[in-house]
């Protein structure tokens, strides 16, 4: 085993890649040594930043000897053809979520890196933030005894970000399920041990202007007993940072300015305009975020088991049991998103897959499109492709 740092090939330098930008720059035990975008500007920007070489297109970036392992951070509906470059060329892969649009793809996907025998992790996403692994942690240690129910909500202006034409058709991978939802429905999994059994849901697509799920609302039962709500909107009214003690998403102090500056920055914007402010949000052309001061978090999580229950907060987890309340600190790493590339490393370097691989990032997809159906026929919806968190997997 050595311990270099992993050689990583970017595909795509989108939002996504913006977001990962300050983990990039701050762990050392990564480098970023290829890139893969359509822009040449941000080519460029990445070449000047951090040397290595610069493609025009993913499969030639694949190729490159010199990568060690792919983040793929294209769009929803592109992951499938890339991670199949990826793995074709034996490279390992951290794809963003989700691991695809369809669930045609995502068993293309999970086959392809099998068969290649290389690991394929999907994230980011928030069942990396340590605050829910923290959480994780505590039900493992049996204090608490079992999980019987966890409540998520979260209520953001997602909808209204800019957005390119596809990211408003839900064929395409468009609406909150599939950049959202999955985010807590993989913390839920997560927190309920992963193997779900079936879903009730409502969705909401309230604005025609914006013709996809805005919102849903689903319970979920599991193999085990456990039981989840989770409930999304983003149509930009009511903002749950309210509950995070004033916390953004990202880890950051919201400030109270922020109120309607989504809604705001469309006004009189075409789909093209649209298109053309979600470009500035891009490598090379826009900025990474600001250092935060708190822990990335997906809204309220409300975990209740036998012998107590667990608020998960931007700062640690609070610990209501029978006669006691106290709170456990979460400490900030100098290296935010540190734990995703924890894993990356782990399964790199030492063959340790985390919770949420291939065939994890395909049971939350499942969930997506189980909320779907639900919310179309009126119908629960049975669930056959799920896995748990210590990697066994249902029997169909």
């Amino acid at each position: 085993m050595t311990s270099d740092a992993v050689r990583i090939g970017v595909a795509g330098l989108g939002r996504a890649f913006m977001l990962m930008l300050p983990t990039f720059r701050a762990d050392t035990r990564v480098r970023l040594v290829a890139c893969a975008a359509p822009r040449a500007e941000s080519r460029d920007a990445f070449e000047a930043e951090f040397g290595g070489t610069g493609y025009s297109d993913v499969e030639a970036m694949a190729a490159d000897p010199e990568v060690e392992a792919i983040y793929v951070a294209t769009p929803h509906q592109m992951h499938a053809e890339h991670v199949e470059a990826a793995a074709h060329h034996g490279k390992h892969i951290l794809v963003d979520k989700p691991l695809a649009v369809t669930l045609d793809d995502a068993d293309r996907m999970v086959k392809a890196a099998e068969d290649a025998g290389v690991h394929l992790i999907v994230g980011p996403s928030h069942s990396f933030d340590a605050p829910v692994l923290q959480a994780r942690a505590m039900i493992d240690s049996g204090a608490l005894g079992a999980v019987r129910m966890v409540q998520a909500f979260n209520y953001t202006d997602f909808l209204y970000r800019p957005r390119r034409p596809e990211e408003l058709r839900t064929e395409e991978g468009g609406g909150v399920l599939f950049s959202q939802g999955v985010h807590q429905i993989d913390i839920v999994r997560l927190l309920c041990g992963g193997l779900g059994r079936r879903v009730s849901a409502m969705t909401g697509a309230w604005d025609p202007a914006r013709p996809t799920e805005g919102a849903y609302s689903a319970l979920m039962d599991f193999h085990g007993g456990a039981f989840a709500t989770l409930t999304y909107s983003g149509y930009a009214h009511f903002d749950s940072d309210i509950w995070m003690n004033n916390v953004a998403e990202l880890g950051g102090d919201k400030s109270p300015e922020a109120y309607g500056r989504a809604r705001r920055a469309l006004e009189g914007l075409d789909a093209e305009a649209e298109a053309r402010l979600k470009t500035t949000r891009t490598y090379g052309a826009g900025d990474a975020p600001p250092t935060a001061r708190h822990h990335e978090h997906f809204g309220p999580v409300i975990v209740l088991c036998d012998r107590g229950d667990l608020r998960l907060t931007p700062d640690g987890v609070e610990v209501f049991g029978d006669f006691a309340r106290h709170f456990e600190e979460t400490p900030l790493s100098t290296v935010p998103r540190e734990t995703v590339i924890d894993a990356l490393v782990a399964a790199v370097r030492r063959n340790k897959p985390p919770a949420q691989t291939g065939r994890w990032g395909r049971a939350s997809l499942e969930v997506c499109y189980a909320i779907l159906h639900s919310a179309a026929t009126g119908v629960a919806a049975e669930l056959t492709r799920q896995c748990g968190i210590y990697q066994e997997e249902m029997t169909p």
